[in-house]
């Protein structure tokens, strides 16, 4: 079944079942030049992770990490924000932008990071440490995020770690391994709920050791949700667009990258005379993608601008609480010019 031989209402059934667009799009059809069409007509903006696939990427008004995405969707003047990543990401832009329609290509985009924090058992957790100030990680869910007094990203976590009181307690949540690298990173004794990516976790040591041995004037670069062993081989550490800055900057022409391979695109583009090699991971795979990143495709993200479907709705009071920490880490990052 084409797209031009759907109705809306058969389309919008099929999207609220499954929460993705499962009807075959006309292979003849110019899906670049249509998503640019209904951009125009539909006063629509597209914001992209790093992560996604290259084509994605390449018809997307922004393109960034948690931060820049998040700072970018607190000022679009756009009607609609189609959200080309991972459901939490949809909801953070849904939460800065209550009156506006926010849209994400297929809702099971999860995110490994983000279901290992159920609000109802970090709940707990928060109950038997009463005296600390919760700082979590933006990828977690608006149901955590409602439970923070701060939010952060890889990019501005350290600042805002640095932001409290000396002696003030924290329990930092989700990600165990961000949490580990910024006890190291500040001398802050932080409780750390036991969270992890699961793409950040597959890295091989040993075969990370070896593509070394084989490429010695490769520099390995990490982000910080990588285990510690990694990060200690690691010849620089950052954000994803820390990551990124760093080589499009660094006299080095090869790089070992400990990320999600969608980055690779970028760092290309920016430097196409340089080597990127993606850091192996611990199984029979050739990559290290996430598979929720790349459940988004070109044909998802333009059904997903034709039927305005599937929709991120919120309930207003999870919202509202839910912003406040958000509003905190976008204020910090303000005072730091991050």
């Amino acid at each position: 079944m084409f797209i031009s031989e759907v109705n809306i209402p058969v389309a919008k059934e099929k999207i609220d079942k499954v929460g993705y667009m499962d009807i075959e799009v006309d292979a003849n059809l110019d899906l670049f030049a249509e998503i640019e069409r209904l951009k125009k007509e539909k006063n629509a903006i597209i914001l992209a992770h790093y992560y996604q696939e290259p084509d994605i990427q390449d018809v997307a008004d922004y393109i960034g990490d948690s931060l820049g995405l998040a700072q970018k969707a607190e000022k679009t003047e756009a009607d609609i924000i189609v959200f080309a990543g991972v459901h939490f990401m949809a909801e953070t832009a849904k939460i800065l932008n209550p009156s506006k329609k926010v849209l994400l290509p297929d809702l099971k985009a999860g995110c490994s990071l983000a279901d290992s924090a159920p609000p109802e058992l970090f709940k707990k957790f928060k109950a038997e440490h009463p005296d600390h100030i919760v700082i979590s990680y933006i990828n977690c869910s608006a149901g955590i995020k409602a439970l923070s007094d701060i939010i952060c990203t890889s990019s501005n976590a350290e600042k805002i770690v640095e932001s409290l009181p000396p002696g003030q307690k924290i329990i930092f949540a989700p990600d165990k391994n961000l949490g580990a690298y910024l006890v190291k990173k500040t001398g802050r004794d932080m409780v750390l709920w036991n969270g992890a990516c699961m793409v950040h976790e597959i890295f091989s040591l040993e075969k990370i050791s070896r593509l070394k041995i084989r490429h010695p004037k490769a520099k390995l670069i990490a982000h910080p949700e990588c285990e510690e062993p990694v990060l200690r081989l690691a010849d620089h550490i950052g954000s994803t667009t820390g990551l990124l800055k760093f080589t499009e900057t660094d006299v080095s022409t090869e790089y070992i990258v400990a990320t999600e391979t969608g980055i690779l695109h970028q760092m290309q583009k920016a430097s196409p005379h340089k080597t990127f090699i993606p850091a192996p991971p611990n199984n029979s795979c050739a990559c290290n993608d996430c598979p929720h990143m790349k459940l988004n495709t070109l044909e998802k993200l333009y059904l997903c601008m034709e039927y305005e479907l599937p929709e991120i709705i919120m309930d207003e009071e999870l919202r509202l609480a839910a912003r406040k920490p958000i509003e905190r880490m976008l204020e910090i990052s303000r005072q730091y010019g991050l």
